[in-house]
């Protein structure tokens, strides 16, 4: 992996500014009532208008390298017990003291890669459903940063006039999120009414669902679930987030694999990380679990790679077996690492996953155990998501796997024998559902579990969700660098702003600090992160 240099920072901060400033009166219009689309119009527009779409794609789940191993392999993805390290650095996310040139990935690369797209999609077109889906997909891309960070900077950056900067007050992480439901309302209307549009019309600038309109429909409605769902512990949100779930589950969500949303790229190149640069492994939390159960999907997951285990008799043998990494660990030697452990079956012609109809149903499944009107009952929604889950991956047999009531994450020894031997199961949660009220907690941590394994690897929301329930139970770190502002059993609450916003933007970075009620620190708990910790 190479170091992403403040020079594409600066790179990326001159594409902004040049010409950023130049006023539009486009901005207003974004929000217009004129649904209809004016096809001549989008043709002579076309090819600013897809790049612009197709810049805000390739963010939302980063496609350049470097930008996606920051986020989701060593930041979020080790967070959320997905992706563990193999690289013999000492200062890295996974144990809490990452480099600072690694600390401006998540949020000003991010945020600056993004509104040059943003601003020129504004600048250059008229059409509703170019700017609803550049609206969507801005909403995408900041409702993962928000939920990094917290308070961000949002609503302000781009002014009614078109004037563009970045030295902005934040929002509060309420307002943030408050703004985005608008904002999908809004989308939504639009693509309503354009529902009979021919796909031919965007096809070209659309690299998820080929220009289907009622698909991106379908996206909208399941990402505004996925973020009431997001906001069940917060007791001031109650009653809207009941709402908003239920008419976003109404107006039509993801509910077959048809519906899954990846994006399709000439060339993956996050297989690079995994295939080429041998930065990454499977982390040892997921291994645990899918060994346990027994989950027929590791096959189509990841890859095997040769064990010792021993017989009846202590007899050693030699199998191919699925081994994950200790995730916060200090490695001594890379290359006696990456054989030893399991990692992602990517290549570089697979499609990048941004959501899918499995994590869809969880969430139904979650909230209707919360008895919200999700379409159906709980325990049948969760075994319709196990089932989409092994759909997604053409594998029959969810049934059984579903009715499973003994099997339980297995115990993790490390192959190495270096950095850790045996870990008792971190949770004994079985699979079956278990009925009666009694059982709402369990049921719930069932829930969050399989999401987390159908989710993989979807590193920000897994993170996210285990921040918001507490599910599934993670290994702690081995190697706790952050000073004592992070508690090891409670593990890492966000990502803390980088050294550039205190250079840059102090003024509101210290307005920003103030929304989030404690330090600028990875202990610190975002707004929803509510729910009382299951570890003292």
């Amino acid at each position: 992996m190479k170091h992403i240099t403040s020079i594409i920072k600066l790179l990326s901060l001159a594409l902004l500014f040049v010409g950023g400033y130049a006023c539009t009166d486009n901005f207003d219009r974004i929000n217009r009532k004129d649904y209809q689309v004016d096809k001549e119009e989008l043709g002579r527009e076309g090819y600013n208008v897809g790049a612009s779409l197709k810049g805000l794609q390739g963010l939302v789940i980063p496609t350049e390298e470097h930008l996606y191993q920051f986020v989701e392999a060593l930041g979020a993805g080790a967070f959320a017990g997905y992706i563990g390290c193999t690289v013999e650095w000492t200062a890295k996310f996974e144990t809490y003291n990452p480099p600072i040139d690694w600390q401006e990935a998540p949020f000003s690369d991010l945020i600056t890669r993004t509104y040059p797209f943003y601003r020129d999609l504004l600048d250059k077109t008229d059409d509703p459903v170019a700017l609803a889906l550049g609206k969507l997909f801005r909403v995408v891309i900041m409702h993962r940063v928000t939920d990094m960070y917290g308070p961000i900077p949002y609503s302000r950056i781009i002014s009614k006039i078109g004037e563009v900067s970045l030295t902005v007050p934040y929002d509060s992480q309420e307002e943030v999120y408050k703004q985005m439901f608008k904002e999908l309302d809004e989308v939504s209307d639009v693509l309503k009414e354009n529902l009979s549009l021919s796909a031919e019309a965007f096809r070209k600038f659309d690299d998820v669902y080929e220009g289907d309109l009622s698909k991106w429909l379908k996206f909208t409605n399941s990402l505004k679930l996925r973020m009431a769902i997001r906001l069940t512990y917060v007791p001031e949100m109650e009653e809207e987030v009941r709402r908003i779930a239920e008419e976003a589950v109404a107006a039509g969500v993801m509910s077959q694999i048809t519906d899954n949303a990846f994006l399709k790229v000439e060339e993956n190149r996050t297989a690079m990380i995994f295939n080429d640069w041998n930065d990454q492994r499977v982390g040892a939390d997921i291994i645990s679990y899918m060994n346990g159960y027994k989950d027929p999907r590791r096959e189509k997951i990841f890859t095997t790679v040769k064990m010792t285990v021993y017989d009846e008799y202590f007899q050693p043998q030699e199998i191919d077996g699925y081994a994950g990494i200790r995730i916060g660990i200090d490695v001594t030697t890379k290359d006696e690492m990456i054989s030893v452990y399991s990692k992602p079956i990517i290549s570089s012609t697979s499609p990048i996953l941004w959501m899918n109809a499995a994590e869809i149903t969880f969430l139904r499944a979650e909230g209707a155990l919360r008895g919200w009107n999700m379409g159906g009952e709980a325990k049948d929604l969760y075994s319709e998501a196990i089932a989409l889950s092994f759909e997604q991956y053409g594998l029959s047999g969810a049934e059984a796997y579903s009715a499973n009531t003994t099997d339980i994450p297995e115990a993790y020894n490390d192959p190495t024998y270096n950095y850790t031997d045996w870990v008792g199961p971190r949770s004994t949660i079985t699979i079956a559902w278990e009925d009666g009220e009694s059982n709402f907690e369990r049921n719930l941590e069932r829930i969050i579990t399989q999401k987390w394994i159908a989710n993989f690897p979807l590193g920000v929301e897994a993170w996210s969700e285990f921040r918001r329930t507490g599910y599934p139970h993670l290994m702690p770190v081995i190697e706790n660098k952050s000073g004592g502002s992070i508690n090891s059993e409670h593990m890492i609450r966000r990502l803390w702003y980088p050294p550039t916003e205190y250079t840059e933007n102090l003024e509101n970075i210290n307005l920003a600090i103030g929304m989030l009620g404690g330090p600028d620190n990875g202990g610190t708990r975002l707004w929803w992160d509510k729910k009382p910790y299951l570890n003292p």
